[in-house]
């Protein structure tokens, strides 16, 4: 099983169906993950692609509650939040806690635009960043995890990549400008 994963596209779907255009030319994909900001894009997504999407609400459509969903999958649960509720900006361990309380292998989460794919205390962490509003100096990124019976596999891919244009963005700044940007959250 193929699932390929997007975050963060706050109503630009553009490069997530580029991307998802690109990947299905090589790979079969049989779901599509959301994980917030803007959960109506996964909507659209579904309806456009014809592919089951499973999507959570984010800080952008303005919960303030908890909302995850759990996929059942042939390697077992996937945890789908946004990742806000949780503090992801600080650290995993809210999320961790989450997906042991729901026996879950594997979370796919948002919120920070970067992305991210480890293994904590034996459950795979998937962020596939922003193809939206990258923050990592990128054109934006997504994910596809391949999944078998007792094996959660994932890579992040790049958008530039994918469409020949290896350039590196130059960097736009750094810690103290993050500070300035996201000082609301302190």
């Amino acid at each position: 099983m193929n699932i390929f994963v997007i975050s963060d596209t706050h109503g630009h779907l553009e490069k997530a169906y580029d991307m998802y255009n690109k990947i299905s030319q090589t790979d079969k994909i049989d779901a599509i993950i959301h994980c917030g900001d803007y959960q109506r894009d996964g909507g659209l997504v579904e309806s456009t692609l014809g592919i089951p999407v499973t999507s959570v609400q984010g800080n952008c459509d303005g919960t303030r509650q908890r909302d995850f969903k759990v996929v059942e999958t042939p390697a077992g649960k996937i945890l789908v939040t946004h990742g806000h509720i949780e503090n992801v900006d600080y650290n995993y361990n809210n999320l961790l806690y989450l997906a042991q309380e729901n026996d879950c292998i594997c979370v796919c989460f948002g919120h920070t635009h970067f992305p991210v794919i480890e293994k904590e205390q034996g459950i795979t962490l998937v962020n596939p960043g922003s193809l939206t509003f990258p923050r990592d100096g990128t054109n934006g990124s997504c994910a596809l995890l391949h999944l078998t019976e007792n094996l959660v596999d994932g890579l992040i891919i790049y958008y530039d990549e994918s469409f020949g244009n290896n350039k590196k963005k130059k960097a736009r700044g750094g810690y103290l400008r993050g500070l300035l940007n996201y000082s609301d959250r302190f």
